[in-house]
């Protein structure tokens, strides 16, 4: 264990440092930090909450929503109403047993009396005022009718508090909620309001309840909270919800739960009426108890209950809330279960879970500890395990802890209605784990660098690149494969190093070295050994090529032209000229990781290898600088060969023909044509054992082209074979005994 830690001592002393801050941000008190966190915990509440309402089972309690709803304003006219017809409606409820009506309606100005309007319209005309007006008048006062239906049946108006600083309208009703005896206010926690907007007096004094409609949205705009009191002024007031529980359970007064937390400060636990206790927040506040999207409780459209066309005894008992789901009165919220959600609605949640406190999902007193205790865990576990796995099962690992976690949240919210903060928590798994993953990548990255400098020697930059990008792509195992090989030597290298000390001899290789290995590695080749003076490469793995053959010539060809270059450096340094031969060869090959266990090699073996080391010797018997294969040559249309010879190399029963690729200064030259189909012509009598014809064609072109070596090789050749008697089945091949 103690080697453990020693070993991974960076990335552990990393992970603690990643898990402090996540804890510091849990707990910080910056107000930028927690509502950050706030934010993305209500994500997450969202989908906790989203994903288990069909789980939320249905009470006994009988709540309905008489909608104020787009039908109801086709059929009695544009919104407000006039309090005739509400009176009317509040009548109709009370016949039907109604238990409680809450008005999430606010009615702050009294309605015009037309006995009124008449009155003032005689009185700027200088006419006398009939007598029956002023009868009338009482008759005709639509807030008088309105405010007497209220006396029919238990009913609770709404109040508006303000946050904006202008005078607060109508009369407060005496408080019901019993005030905290010789508390500082300045040291509680609560939601408080500095005015309000009231009913009318006539309608305030009558009715047997009041409580505020206000929404308490958190800081992404959403209603996931409902508050039950509101203080101004030194009172406190309930909500409407909190209002009709009371009056459905005939409870006079209701008490706060108020605890100390603290240096003098003091927060709001719970409020509670008869015996039970409703469990809040610091301020007052529960969490809604969604029972669906919207009309998951039953509606009512209002002008179904005036036109008599709803059987109103099934509303016996009940509480019913009045407001309006129309979308152009904005009576709408954003809500996790829906962004246009009917506020009545909501009031209509908080209601049903103020009589069943069972359903009330709710953040326990013991919150902070447990967020602290989980974080914890998850620290030890997440420091101490990451380093010590690899990146997929360690991208497996974290997943599965924060399947777990998650799951552990949701199942706290389903069962027990317990709401836990998850953000910190998938945090911490995650940066720990991401700084691992990210650890591990940068090491492996680093590794890979090491290797790559060390195979850049061997293979071609792209070539690695390729090979760590897609490792499938690579096989290092034997296989056999059709590839070409090319066998690179200095001529005379014996003298050339017996003339220079070993220091000079050693810059003459580099200086060689470097280029023809650059040539190789541009061409895609890969460097399979250099011994002494001679080079050994490949193409067609570890990557397949298709165009081996081509890009092997390429290189071969690059490299006589640098060799080209070198000879006049060296001469200029006072070094001695250097000239090569290269042989190419293309056949199917064993190439892989082949050797013991104490040097291995990635390397190509077979007779098609032998065969492109034989051409580079025969280099030198024919005066030419590259030979290669017919293999070669047909795989390579786009080039140019002039016909060497065809052999048989010791070791080899089969002849072989062998061709000189030619450059751009040898297409070139004039009288390139005439030589090649003089060439041809000599090797044609050369085949029909045509001795003199033959002999005398070679001469003649020998003599125009002295430094053609070949030329001289056939006049000598046929010197020899002019004695022997003729041969049936004469193919031209000529026997190499030497390699």
């Amino acid at each position: 264990m103690f080697s453990y830690i020693k070993n991974k001592k960076n990335a552990i002393l990393a992970g603690l440092l990643i898990s402090s801050c996540v804890i510091f941000l849990q707990f910080t008190s910056q107000p930028d930090v927690k509502q950050l966190l706030a934010r993305f915990d209500g994500i997450f509440y969202d989908l906790r909450l989203r994903s288990t309402l069909e789980d939320r089972g249905l009470t006994d309690q009988a709540i309905f929503i008489i909608d104020i709803d787009e039908k109801s304003l086709a059929a009695e006219g544009r919104w407000p109403w006039s309090r005739r017809k509400l009176a009317d409606l509040v009548n109709k409820l009370a016949e039907a047993g109604v238990a409680v009506v809450a008005f999430d309606v606010l009615f702050s100005e009294p309605e015009r009396n037309p006995a009124d309007v008449i009155t003032k319209h005689l009185r700027a005309v200088n006419m006398d005022i009939p007598r029956f007006l002023s009868e009338a008048k009482l008759a005709l006062d639509a807030d008088r009718l309105f405010s007497d239906s209220l006396s029919n049946t238990d009913t609770v108006l709404g109040l508006l508090f303000q946050d904006e600083d202008k005078l607060s309208k109508g009369q407060l009703p005496l408080s019901v909620i019993n005030k905290p005896v010789d508390i500082d206010l300045n040291k509680l926690i609560r939601v408080s309001f500095p005015n309000y907007e009231s009913n009318i007096d006539i309608l305030q004094s009558q009715t047997f309840g009041s409580g505020f409609i206000n929404s308490t949205p958190d800081e992404d705009g959403f209603i996931r909270r409902a508050a039950l009191i509101a203080e101004y002024k030194g009172e406190f007031y309930p909500s409407l919800a909190l209002e009709a529980a009371r009056l459905l359970t005939f409870t006079d007064k209701i008490d706060l739960e108020i605890v100390d937390i603290g240096k003098g400060v003091k927060q709001i636990a719970g409020v509670k009426w008869g015996n039970d206790v409703i469990p809040t927040d610091a301020a007052g506040r529960v969490l809604i108890p969604f029972r669906g999207k919207r009309k998951s409780f039953p509606y009512i459209s209002a002008t179904d209950v005036l036109s008599g066309k709803v059987a109103l005894n099934k509303l016996e008992g009940s509480v019913v809330f009045v407001g309006t789901s129309a979308v152009g009165l904005s009576d709408l919220r954003a809500t996790p279960v829906e962004l246009a959600y009917p506020g009545v609605e909501v009031h209509a949640n908080v209601l049903e879970g103020l009589l069943h406190p069972e359903i009330l999902p709710h953040q326990p007193d013991w919150w902070e500890a447990a967020i602290a205790i989980i974080l914890f865990v998850l620290a030890v576990f997440c420091v101490f395990l990451f380093p010590a796995i690899g990146p997929l099962p360690l991208m497996i690992t974290g997943t599965l802890v924060m399947v777990i976690t998650t799951y552990a949240n949701f199942w706290l919210w389903q069962q027990h209605h317990i709401s836990l903060m998850l953000t910190t928590s998938l945090l911490l798994i995650f940066l720990v784990g991401f700084y691992n993953l990210a650890l591990g990548f940068f090491k492996e990255n680093s590794q890979k660098k090491i290797i790559k400098s060390i195979f850049d020697q061997y293979v071609p930059p792209a070539h690695i690149d390729k090979m760590l990008a897609d490792p499938s792509s690579v096989n290092l195992d034997g296989e056999r494969k059709e590839m070409t090989v090319l066998f690179s030597d200095i001529r005379s290298f014996t003298s050339i190093s017996e003339s220079l000390s070993a220091s000079d001899l050693k810059n003459l290789l580099n200086k060689y070295f470097n280029p023809i290995t650059k040539s190789i590695f541009d061409h895609k080749g890969t460097i399979d050994k250099y011994v002494g003076d001679m080079v050994m490469a490949f193409w067609g793995a570890p990557l397949n090529d298709p165009e081996h053959a081509q890009n092997a010539l390429k290189a071969a060809l690059d490299m006589l032209d640098i060799t080209t270059r070198l000879r006049v450096e060296f001469k200029q340094a006072g070094l001695p000229e250097i000239y090569v031969g290269i042989g190419l060869n293309t056949g199917d090959m064993s190439v892989g990781d082949m050797g013991s266990e104490y040097r291995r090699a990635y390397t190509v073996l077979g007779d098609a290898v032998n065969l492109g080391a034989r051409l580079e010797s025969l280099t030198k018997y024919y005066g030419v600088e590259c030979l290669v294969s017919e293999n070669t040559k047909v795989q390579c249309p786009d080039y140019s060969f002039r016909f060497m010879d065809c052999v048989k190399v010791k070791g080899k029963s089969e002849p072989v023909t062998i061709f000189e690729p030619l450059n751009e200064t040898q297409l070139a030259e004039v009288t390139f044509d005439e030589e090649i189909a003089a060439y041809e012509q000599a090797y044609q009598y050369y085949l029909s054992q045509d001795w003199a014809l033959a002999k005398q064609a070679f001469i003649e072109i020998s003599s125009t082209y002295k430094d053609r070596k070949i030329y001289q090789i056939y006049i000598d050749r046929i010197s020899t074979l002019v004695d022997l008697p003729y041969i049936e089945d004469w193919n031209g091949v000529f026997t190499h005994t030497d390699k």
